[in-house]
């Protein structure tokens, strides 16, 4: 079993930062791909961006400049750094890591609960 819980959001206003953090635990023999994932109220899940196990990293067009993903591997955390935020970033952010189990060494994709950030005035 693997949990996946997000910490860090809260409501900023217009132009502020924020950090999310996710950390992973449980039977855990490695973790491939690890991102963040949104939903904002009435819209789809969109992809925020993704880091791979070296570091490589991809970012969604409205992000870009603006956050920056990064992880630590021997903790197995990834985190989001949110910088100029805007109202339209407003959404439940979740983390998501590909993990291989430790045990039956099968990998599949987890996922965090979601933590919700508003920007607003």
């Amino acid at each position: 079993q693997v949990q996946l819980v997000e910490s860090g959001g809260g409501l900023v206003q217009p132009g502020g930062s924020l950090r999310l953090s996710c950390a992973a635990s449980g039977s855990i023999g490695g973790i491939n791909d690890m991102g963040w994932y949104r939903q904002a109220p009435g819209k789809q899940r969109e992809l925020v961006g993704t880091i791979s196990r070296g570091g490589g990293t991809y970012y969604t067009d409205s992000v870009k400049g603006r956050f920056t993903i990064s992880r630590d591997n021997a903790k197995n955390m990834v985190f989001l750094q949110m910088n100029t935020l805007n109202p339209e970033d407003t959404a439940v952010y979740s983390c998501y890591a590909f993990v291989i189990d430790g045990q039956t060494w099968r990998g599949s994709n987890y996922w965090g609960q979601g933590t919700q950030v508003t920007v607003s005035s």
